[in-house]
């Protein structure tokens, strides 16, 4: 059965300068090889092309140990998902699960639609210092193309049955998609609790874009020691290191 998400309405409590992206997150430039060490590694994307150059100049850069917070009220998160996780696919990067149908978020009265998630380990952000096993980001759209994520953290306990059905799909090629024979809700993936910080960013890969809405989610999430073993296998590393906060607020 799907799963709905809902709450109250969310006021505009940040200037979200816009992020036009073309596409959402880890999209394979051309001529612009990347990855996660060595030459081609974090410390020198901004060399690595000339639309990278954020990734080096930029001074609102994800992702971010989230320690600094100051208390804004913020108002529940607006978030319905009803659509469906269709399809799953390794892009060399990370494990990128493809979405469809109605799961919007609304932030400065915005409507964002999910266009992916996909996932991290170790956690990019971190919250007061600590590290999580993995982190998924849930990439989201509005009409403008400009962009807004929702971070949630994965810490080591009980199976979550949401992650075997596209794990047993994913096929051991990369850029290979494979359609889930069960199709679920991504909100499956959320916690109950959905209290969160809030802060401006970019994107954690090239060319590292500004203007991103991030809200990272305070409660985390449960995935086995199988599971989170069987990711880390496959996309190795693939956390960029945190970046300078510099004049941002995070609000909670």
């Amino acid at each position: 059965m799907k799963r709905l998400i809902t709450a109250v309405a969310a006021a505009g409590l940040l200037l979200g300068s816009g992020a036009l992206a073309s596409d959402h997150e880890h999209k394979e430039h051309k001529g612009g090889h990347w990855s996660y060490s060595g030459d081609t590694g974090p410390a020198h994307w901004g060399e690595l092309k000339d639309e990278f150059f954020m990734c080096k100049e930029g001074k609102n850069q994800s992702p971010i140990d989230i320690s600094r917070v100051i208390d804004a009220k913020l108002p529940k998160m607006d978030i319905t998902y009803s659509g469906n996780a269709v399809s799953v696919v390794n892009n060399g990067h990370t494990i990128k699960v493809n979405t469809e149908g109605s799961n919007v978020i609304i932030v400065d009265g915005v409507k964002f639609t999910l266009k992916q998630f996909h996932f991290h380990t170790p956690s990019e952000n971190l919250i007061k210092g600590e590290s999580f096993p993995m982190e998924a980001h849930f990439v989201h759209l509005d009409k403008d193309n400009n962009i807004a994520v929702i971070g949630i953290m994965f810490v080591e306990g009980k199976r979550n049955p949401a992650i075997d059905k596209f794990l047993s799909k994913l096929s051991s090629k990369v850029n290979e998609e494979k359609k889930l024979s069960e199709m679920f809700n991504p909100g499956e993936l959320f916690p109950k609790q959905l209290d969160y910080y809030r802060f401006n960013g970019s994107l954690t890969t090239p060319p590292c874009t500004e203007g991103v809405r991030w809200l990272v989610l305070k409660a985390t999430v449960e995935a086995s020691k199988e599971q989170l073993d069987k990711m880390r296998k496959i996309m190795g590393k693939n956390n960029r290191p945190v970046q300078p906060l510099n004049a941002r607020c995070v609000l909670q």
